[in-house]
């Protein structure tokens, strides 16, 4: 989800499209081969170092046969949603956050009491039936105030029953992208190499590291750990495999696109901008429709290739790439989107086939505030793609911590990570060595499930709302002001 920023507005982008095995080629409609040849020796940035903070979004689930796959090969021209105000727009949520009910639980449910959530599939192998993905355990938890009250929202967690134990693995299968950035004569600009793959191993993300809730845990694990300690079993983890770079590739970026808007007429867009971080490395500004159309094609082909599979979490990672919108009328409405996540499913087919989906963008340090940097926007994606992998698990409607009690900035869903990305110390400093290298990572910290159940006290480790920094949040979700 997105975040209000200091200079230009976050916005919230969701990429909706499902495609089937004989569209996949059509999908080059968007590769825009222009020719790129020498590139310049001095490369000049027109985009300034942002100095804000960045923000995700909630991304609806990609259907492999959606028709929106269908566009003609080799087409260079985008379409602006017609009944949307901003490019963000485009992909959104099927329901306002701001504006939709607080959310249904089934009726005639009795409330669990806080922080208590149930299991209803105990199969071995923790997989739904019906689906083909990742092992998920359900549960649910009862509003504890605002207009929600008593209301049953019940929720999907990636792994098995802490109350079981043991330990559940998930693969982990990533793709990296490179960037050619061209010029208006379709002459090379500069290319944005990915050269971070190192450093996204050896992160706490897929590391070891010590926590309160565990030692010689990863982070998410030990975020995992903190929600369920009072009830887990101790050998409960749900770990991710080593990261298996499964595919390298160089998208190609115009300097301008076409886009077609609502009333008809066609603009040339520029499709990016370019900028150089305080390190000297450079980061883009990404259009985002321009975006989702190369990135929906990668991941499709990642999975017809069989380089994603259903049983892992798939990524597709960026070098320093950050989303921006346009309104309708083609000028900049908005930037900056660091990542997000869904799944993209096989519909007709059963068990329905569904590989967990993200998108995340490295970030060099300096570019954003709030300590956003490295592998703060994996770790944030991954955090919600654990406890709501299905992108379609709703909570009562609560109020971002830290802006004015009359801001009504609100959502109505349980991306566990987004509640925290808006406060200046989102993000936790862990020093990590492998070998003879050492770095400082900077996972975000992660609101707890128990803060969005607007209780007076946690169940929690320690009866924290936050982690692992458990002193971000002391008190649980107010609901959104009416």
């Amino acid at each position: 989800m997105f975040k209000p920023s200091p200079s230009r507005s976050s916005f919230n982008q969701k990429p909706a499209t499902n495609l089937s095995q004989p569209v996949l080629a059509m999908f080059a409609l968007l590769a825009l081969t222009f020719a790129a040849t020498a590139a310049f020796a001095q490369v000049a940035a027109d985009a300034a170092v942002p100095n804000r903070l960045g923000g995700y979004a909630r991304v609806e689930p990609m259907d492999l046969t959606h028709p929106a796959a269908n566009q003609p090969s080799g087409s260079p021209l985008l379409v602006f949603p017609g009944d949307a105000a901003t490019s963000r727009e485009a992909f959104a949520s099927s329901f306002d956050a701001n504006s939709s009910p607080a959310g249904s639980g089934p009726s005639g449910q009795s409330s669990p009491a806080a922080g208590h959530w149930r299991v209803i599939n105990s199969e071995i192998s923790g997989v739904l039936p019906g689906l083909d993905t990742v092992p998920t355990f359900e549960g649910a938890f009862a509003a504890q105030a605002g207009p929600s009250l008593g209301t049953v929202f019940p929720f999907i967690v990636v792994g098995r029953d802490p109350h079981i134990g043991r330990t559940t693995r998930i693969p982990t299968r990533v793709t990296t992208v490179s960037l050619n950035l061209l010029n208006a004569d379709g002459t090379l600009r500069v290319n944005v190499p990915f050269t971070f793959e190192d450093l996204v191993e050896d992160s706490p993300n897929f590391e070891e590291s010590n926590f309160t809730s565990g030692r010689h845990i990863q982070f998410e694990d030990a975020v995992q750990r903190a929600q369920f300690f009072n009830q887990m079993a101790e050998d409960w983890h749900t770990r991710l495999g080593e990261p298996q770079f499964v595919n390298r590739v160089t998208l190609t970026i115009p300097r301008f696109v076409n886009v077609q808007f609502p009333d008809g007429s066609v603009k040339a867009v520029q499709a990016y901008f370019l900028g150089q971080a305080p390190d000297g490395t450079f980061f883009v500004e990404l259009l985002d429709l321009l975006f989702n159309a190369l990135n929906t094609n990668q991941a499709v082909n990642d999975i017809v290739a069989g380089n994603f599979s259903t049983d892992a979490f798939n990524f597709t990672l960026y070098p320093n790439t950050f989303l921006f919108s346009i309104d309708n009328q083609g000028q900049f409405a908005g930037c900056c989107v660091l990542g997000f996540h869904t799944f993209f499913r096989q519909t007709g087919v059963t068990p329905q086939p569904r590989w967990i989906y993200h998108f995340a963008s490295w970030i060099s340090p300096g570019i954003f505030g709030g300590g956003f940097q490295d592998v703060t926007a994996l770790s944030h994606e991954i955090a919600e793609s654990v406890f709501d992998p299905f992108v379609n698990t709703r909570t009562p409607n609560w109020q971002f911590p830290g802006v004015p009690a009359t801001a009504k900035i609100c959502q109505a869903n349980l991306e566990e990570g987004d509640p925290i990305e808006v406060l200046s110390n989102a993000t936790i400093p862990i020093f990590l060595r492998e070998r003879k290298e050492v770095f400082t990572y900077h996972p975000q910290n992660i609101p707890l499930v128990q803060w969005f159940e607007m209780g007076p006290t946690s169940n929690a480790i320690g009866g924290a709302f936050s982690y692992p920094d458990t002193t971000l949040l002391t008190h649980s979700a107010l609901p959104c002001p009416q």
